[in-house]
C-alpha cells in the first residue's frame, strides 16, 4: 500500500533553517507531482509548495516564495523541503501528499496519499 512518512522536523530559532523530508513508499514516485501543506494550531490547512513530474515546475505559496525550496529525488523516492529564515508564524505540522488532480495545485481536495505530518515549530 502507499506509505508517506515525513521527517525532518523540529524546534529552531527564527532564521534557521530545516530540511523536511518525505520518503514515500507503494508508488511510482517519479510518475507524479507533489506537494507540502502546513496546518497551524487552530487554522486550516494551507498550501506551502508544489513540484511537477521531472522537476518541471515548481510553485509556492507567497508566504514561503524566496525562503522555502521544493525538490525531489526520485532515484530515492523522496520529496524535500529546504526551509530558510524560518519565522514564528512558520511553525505547524507539515504534511506531504501526492498530486492527483488536473485543477488548481493549491488545493487540498485535488491531492491524496497524506502522511502523518512532522512538527515543525520556530521559536522568537
Amino acid at each position: 500500500q502507499v506509505q508517506l512518512v515525513e521527517s525532518g522536523g523540529g524546534l529552531v530559532q527564527a532564521g534557521g533553517s530545516l530540511r523536511l523530508s518525505c520518503a514515500a513508499s507503494g508508488l511510482t514516485f517519479s510518475m507524479y507531482a507533489w506537494g507540502w501543506f502546513r496546518q497551524a494550531p487552530g487554522k486550516e490547512r494551507e498550501f506551502v509548495a508544489r513540484i511537477s513530474p521531472s522537476d518541471l515546475n515548481r510553485f509556492y505559496s507567497d508566504s514561503v516564495k524566496g525562503r522555502f525550496t521544493i525538490s525531489r529525488d526520485d532515484a530515492k523516492s523522496t520529496l524535500y523541503l529546504q526551509m530558510f529564515s524560518l519565522k514564528p508564524e512558520d511553525t505547524a505540522v507539515y504534511y506531504c501528499a501526492m498530486y492527483i488532480g488536473s485543477g488548481s495545485y493549491s488545493r487540498m481536495s485535488e491531492y491524496a496519499y497524506w502522511g502523518q505530518g512532522t512538527q515543525v515549530t520556530v521559536s522568537s
